[in-house]
């Protein structure tokens, strides 16, 4: 019974946690998702999968979150190879940075 109750407990605070988020972020989370998560650790607590990839939630504590959006508009190109180039259209910018943003 014990089990159940936490499992229950758990499964609540991710569903309210999640359903907190604006759909905006939701976006960007998805993006972050399907273009990043292959190397960046994506969330609170997970591992990035290629170590030099820094987490996102690190990202604020070396770049202010707004000055993001200029980089992702004229491309983020990185010095090494494993890193695809990207340019994203401003409403991807605003979902990127609207997620990035519930991580600090």
């Amino acid at each position: 019974m014990r089990i159940i109750a936490a499992w229950m407990s758990a499964t609540l605070l991710t569903v309210s946690s999640a359903s907190a988020m604006t759909r905006a972020e939701h976006r960007g989370f998805a993006f972050a998702k399907a273009h990043c998560a292959k190397c960046h650790a994506i969330g609170r607590s997970d591992t990035s999968r290629l170590k030099p990839a820094p987490p996102f939630r690190t990202l604020h504590t070396r770049y202010p979150v707004e000055t993001l959006a200029e980089a992702f508009a004229e491309g983020i190109y990185t010095g090494h190879s494993k890193m695809p180039e990207f340019e994203l259209d401003p409403d991807q910018i605003n979902d990127l940075l609207s997620y990035l943003k519930t991580l600090d």
